[in-house]
């Protein structure tokens, strides 16, 4: 299986950390591997190479179906499942990355860097562009999100996503966060909602 994710999904955030950049034309789209999956509310543990871990709180979409040049109106058949998933992101090496016009893929495809939720089956939503999401940290809630304030929604993001790479059965989409994106701390108790449903629950080590 692989790790699809969406950069700069969300307007606000875009302007939060890239405020002078144009908003995309087309879905921004990196990898991360299997090995960053974390699950089944374990631990993240902060590598001792960044000073600086942030969540990046999103809706994460299962694949079900085996796809490659999907049309955006058939995308809907080709996944089962959403959760809340934490995109971690070390900050810091993406800043230095940026600036010295390398590739970043580290900052984000580090091992436990894609922290995911319980699934919940699709078809409990109405419309999958219409779905709340929020993080909570110590019982404050941090960040908030609508799918429907994305750039790019999730049919049209597959139908992209499957110009250029096969989907396969278990694959996963990250489909970007919101504004509100912030720093993680050892001891911060991390829970994850889809509209009022907790699906996400974990601490950081």
């Amino acid at each position: 299986m692989k790790i699809i994710a969406i950069g700069m999904n969300y307007s606000l955030h875009c302007k939060e950390l890239h405020a002078n950049e144009s908003l995309p034309q087309e879905p921004v789209i990196f990898m991360k591997p299997d090995s960053a999956i974390l699950k089944d509310s374990k631990h993240f543990f902060i590598p001792d190479f960044s000073q600086q871990i942030d969540y990046e709180t999103e809706l994460v979409v299962r694949i079900n179906r085996l796809g490659k040049n999907i049309s955006e109106r058939f995308a809907h058949r080709y996944y089962d499942a959403v959760t809340v998933g934490i995109d971690f992101t070390a900050r810091d090496l993406q800043r230095k990355f940026r600036a010295e016009g390398k590739p970043w893929e580290l900052c984000k495809g580090f091992d436990s860097s894609a922290a995911i939720g319980d699934w919940v089956d699709v078809e409990k939503f109405k419309d999958i562009q219409d779905i709340h999401f929020h993080l909570d940290i110590n019982g404050k809630t941090v960040q908030t999100g609508h799918t429907r304030d994305m750039l790019f929604g999730v049919d049209k993001i597959i139908a992209y996503v499957s110009q250029f790479c096969t989907l396969k059965i278990g694959d996963l989409l990250f489909t970007g966060t919101p504004v509100g994106v912030g720093p993680v701390n050892i001891d911060n108790h991390l829970e994850g909602y889809l509209e009022n449903e907790k699906v996400l629950d974990f601490y950081i080590r």
